[in-house]
């Protein structure tokens, strides 16, 4: 049963408490595909090989809302050499999430982790359609552990800071600046 206020209107919703992670908005920021052989790619009996290049930037839009753009592109070669380029697939995904109420280095670890999980099926089934619409075979991209991405990412953050206090007089990691998940 819903609470009345007074005048018999419902009661205002209460403001929620705590840490809030929401996804406010998910969209495509930018699509290529080429296949700059084709047609005569189509004749070509050569196993390919897939190259993946996975990247990530975060921009803060204001105090508790980030837009997260995860950018892959899949390149689709045979042979050897340059100008063997089947096709190539880049999409940029992007999506905008509000986090509110979390310690710093929970959200850096939530942009790393949760945001690029949350785009990464998007992007996988998008890139999917476009080698698909291109005439080629289906393909589906593998799921990607975020989680351990995200951890070697901190590792090299920590050694490289780690580097640069032992090479500077006086520093040490407590005082360093720990460097943004972009």
């Amino acid at each position: 049963m819903t609470e009345q206020a007074p005048n018999g209107g419902a009661a205002p919703a209460q403001q929620p408490t705590g840490p809030q992670f929401s996804v406010e908005k998910i969209y495509v920021k930018d699509v290529s595909f080429e296949s700059p052989k084709a047609p005569h790619v189509f004749n070509e009996q050569s196993p390919p090989q897939i190259n993946m290049n996975l990247n990530q930037r975060v921009q803060r839009l204001n105090e508790n809302v980030y837009e997260v753009v995860l950018g892959v592109t899949l390149t689709c070669t045979v042979g050897e050499g340059e100008g063997n380029t089947v096709y190539m697939v880049e999409v940029q995904q992007a999506g905008v999430f509000g986090l509110a109420g979390f310690e710093p280095q929970v959200v850096d670890a939530l942009l790393g982790t949760q945001c690029p999980n949350v785009l990464y099926p998007y992007a996988r089934q998008l890139i999917s359609e476009l080698i698909q619409a291109g005439g080629f075979a289906p393909f589906l991209l593998q799921p990607i552990n975020f989680d351990a991405l995200y951890a070697e990412g901190l590792r090299q953050r920590q050694a490289q800071a780690q580097a640069e206090s032992q090479s500077a007089p006086g520093g040490d990691l407590a005082n360093s600046e720990t460097a943004g998940n972009a």
